[in-house]
């Protein structure tokens, strides 16, 4: 029996659907609705994030990176609620509440759409390689009525030597791309 050597193209494919099951190990989830209309130049706010997890200020930590995010994308000014309105409670009690205050002030400022939401895993996992991982849940509200106009949830998790910050301005970014994909 004769033993013949891969070729070439064999060798190349090889490579490459190795090469595709490593960038799978670093994945991402995400579920989101159909992406409204929104007036891109409206004003915004970022209300304050719940935190879900055990991970100390990690709404805060989420709320800043949307924010920059949302500038990023080019929507009109976009503002943070006050200090007073944004302070995090110690196992997220009075999340609810809070929402509710910096939902009430954004409407006496007159802001246009308002961006919530929530952090549900934010931490490096356990184990040999301690990869990074975050999940997220966003929506975007009208302001004056309250009204959910977009909602995506997602988790993604990292390589063992990336930020824990990187992994989630990913998630961030994909899920507030997915929700102003219908912006003019």
């Amino acid at each position: 029996m004769l033993h013949r050597r891969p070729s070439r193209a064999r060798q190349l494919g090889l490579l490459l659907a190795t090469g595709a099951i490593a960038l799978l190990s670093a994945c991402s989830t995400l579920d989101q609705s159909h992406p409204p209309q929104l007036a891109r130049q409206a004003s915004w706010v970022v209300l304050p994030f719940a935190n879900h997890t055990e991970t100390p200020l990690a709404g805060q930590r989420a709320e800043a990176i949307a924010q920059a995010l949302l500038s990023a994308q080019g929507v009109g000014q976009v503002r943070r609620t006050p200090a007073t309105t944004q302070q995090e409670a110690l196992f997220g009690a009075g999340d609810a509440q809070r929402s509710e205050d910096a939902l009430a002030w954004a409407r006496e400022q007159k802001i246009r759409y308002a961006l919530a939401g929530s952090v549900e895993e934010w931490r490096y996992k356990v184990g040999v390689d301690g990869e990074p991982a975050a999940g997220v849940t966003l929506q975007i509200l009208d302001v004056a009525t309250g009204d959910t106009l977009w909602s995506g949830s997602g988790g993604q998790s990292g390589w063992s030597r990336e930020a824990l910050s990187a992994v989630a301005q990913k998630l961030i970014r994909k899920l507030l791309q997915s929700g102003l994909a219908g912006s003019r």
